[in-house]
């Protein structure tokens, strides 16, 4: 019997605290690949699984991938009236 070899991919993954309660999540490296949650918590694995998902659908239409990473975070400081 042949097992599936499974990858491990790391994507950088952008949480934010919303006024209203809870948290946004989304995948830059991922257009589309969002989610939220009522904590941290759930909101980490709502986007575990839309990550799966969002890869799952990139399989089948074929999507190119690849492991260099094109993006990065750079903090900004600006001045304004």
């Amino acid at each position: 019997m042949k097992t599936k070899k499974q990858k491990i991919m790391e994507y950088i993954t952008v949480f934010q605290e919303e006024k209203e309660g809870g948290y946004s999540v989304w995948v830059p490296e991922l257009p589309g690949c969002a989610s939220q949650g009522e904590t941290f918590e759930e909101a980490l694995s709502n986007i575990k699984e839309a990550i799966e998902l969002y890869l799952e659908g990139a399989d089948k239409i074929g999507k190119e991938e690849t492991d260099y990473k094109k993006q990065f975070v750079v903090p900004v400081k600006v001045s304004y009236a």
